[in-house]
């Protein structure tokens, strides 16, 4: 078994390895900061219902 291969395989498999944590981190980053979007875009739309409780809450359709 050659030592020299064998390093340079576990080092490759180290690197790809640090390379997709990082990446996994990113993503959730990414996620969280969505759903805070989310969550401000929800209370908005709950502030302007209580301001204007009739918008939004009929809806007339005529064919």
């Amino acid at each position: 078994m050659d030592i020299a291969k064998l390093s340079m395989s576990m080092s490759s498999i180290q690197t790809n390895s640090a390379f997709g944590v990082a990446m996994l981190s990113k993503s959730l980053d990414a996620a969280s900061s969505t759903g805070d979007q989310i969550v401000e875009m929800m209370d908005a739309a709950a502030m302007e219902r209580s301001v204007n409780p009739a918008v939004g809450s009929n809806f007339d359709m005529y064919i």
